[in-house]
């Protein structure tokens, strides 16, 4: 239905059809809580460091090789062969030894007399008592000269109140339908990290729908990023 406006002229009228028409032509995005990083290019000082937390499922992993080293925790070596193996629980690292993962990829553990003549082994000295995840953090942060440092797979709570982990119902892990373990510990451990690195700048990939740990919120050199935003943002 067209529209009058009494004394308006010939050409205030054109004007205003002009404008309406390319209102109607503008798309308006909804801002996103993420951020915002260049396309990535080899040889930058960046690495990743993975977790097992389902958000990280629809990354291939074997796609980032040429960016960075890559750091993984217990079973990841079942599905892809990381640049650094990490593993603290003893029946994971009996299963690493069975497997003899340890002669194919450089492998750390803490000390423990349980696998003390296991050979290829690398020993923390001393030893660092923490989760899995966290010690991967620690060790890319602290071992090497890395500026930024991608974590994937950090999602810190279960699927719903379940298990939350790519391998859960297999080895070593939960069944699916046990309630989570409680996240405390990993986040504590992931904080004095940061908080450690100051200068160095973290970046946790989530899901469309993921959970922040308030005291994660307070750090200034961590942040969020979608994987989507991830996967365009190294082209993969």
């Amino acid at each position: 239905m067209k529209k009058y406006i009494p004394g308006e002229t010939k050409e205030q009228r054109k004007a205003r059809k002009n404008l309406n028409k390319q209102s109607k032509n503008t798309v308006i995005e909804s801002p996103q809580p993420t951020v915002t990083i260049p396309n990535q290019t080899a040889n930058q000082n960046i690495a990743f460091v993975i977790g097992n937390g389902t958000s990280r499922n629809p990354i291939n992993l074997q796609s980032l090789k040429p960016f960075g080293k890559i750091y993984g925790c217990n079973a990841l070596y079942r599905d892809f062969i990381p640049d650094y193996l990490i593993a603290v629980d003893t029946k994971m690292v009996l299963e690493l030894n069975k497997a003899g993962i340890q002669h194919q990829v450089e492998t750390w553990t803490n000390p423990n007399r349980a696998y003390a003549e296991m050979h290829g082994f690398n020993f923390f000295q001393p030893s660092k008592g923490w989760s899995s995840g966290p010690t991967a953090l620690w060790h890319a942060s602290e071992n090497t000269n890395y500026d930024t440092i991608y974590i994937l797979g950090f999602d810190y709570e279960g699927t719903g109140q379940t298990v939350n982990n790519v391998y859960a119902d297999t080895q070593n892990y939960k069944a699916s339908t046990e309630k989570a373990t409680y996240y405390g510990n990993w986040l504590k451990q992931t904080v004095v990290t940061c908080q450690n690195n100051p200068k160095k700048r973290y970046i946790r990939v989530v899901g469309d729908s993921f959970f922040t740990p308030p005291d994660l919120k307070k750090l200034d050199n961590i942040s969020n990023m979608y994987v989507r935003d991830f996967k365009k943002s190294f082209n993969i």
